[in-house]
Formats: C-alpha cells, structure tokens, sequence
C-alpha cells in the first residue's frame, strides 16, 4: 500500500507504507491517516534527523557484516554474487524531511490518508 503525505509547502511525497511506517511510528503518527501540524514540524525535523544521523552510524557495520555473508556464507565462497545495495533509512526519509522543512517555513501542515 501506498501512502502519499501532501502539503502546500512541496510536491507530494509517495512512499510505500512499509517504509514510511518507521517513520510514522518515531513521530507518534498513524499510518492510515493523519497529519503533522506546522507547529510540530520543528519538533518532527529534530527527531527525524536525530535518527538519521543514528542509522548512518550502523550503515558501516551492517555493509560489512553483509559483504562477508555474501562472500562466505554456508555453501560456499561465492565471488561472482551480484553486488546487494540496499536504499539506507537516511535515503528513504529525505524526501519526507525536505517535505517537513519546507512545510515549517511556509507554515503549512503535512496530511496523508485523506
């Protein structure tokens, strides 16, 4: 399923709800339907990149432990595996935090669901 935030502030931001759902759930919110106030978008800029900035230092570990699975898992010492690049949190929740920068500059509410 998919869930589309809207504002008046930018153009509306899509994101499937399995990865906007970690971040509905950090700022309290229903993934169904809801909305983040202008007023809270100060508060929503701060949590969310204070988790960015918290999954970024993970990223490094989690690539590593990644790579050496791929190269020498159970089966067998692969080297011709395709390369896994997964979409880091930091990726997915950009879109939705210059959503909410702009949305607390120009005073506007952010909605989905309805």
């Amino acid at each position: 399923m998919l869930i589309t935030f809207k504002s008046k502030a930018a153009a509306d931001v899509v994101m499937y709800e399995s990865h906007a759902k970690p971040i509905l759930d950090l700022l309290h919110k229903d993934p169904a339907r809801g909305v983040i106030t202008a007023a809270e978008a100060g508060d929503a800029i701060a949590l969310l990149e204070q988790q960015i900035n918290a999954s970024k230092s993970h990223e490094a570990a989690e690539a590593l432990a990644r790579d050496v699975n791929a190269h020498h898992n159970a089966d067998v010492d692969d080297h011709n595996h395709e390369k896994i690049e997964p979409v880091s949190f930091s990726a997915r929740a950009y879109p939705l935090l210059d959503m909410l920068r702009e949305a607390k500059k120009g005073n506007y509410d952010i909605l989905w669901g309805v």
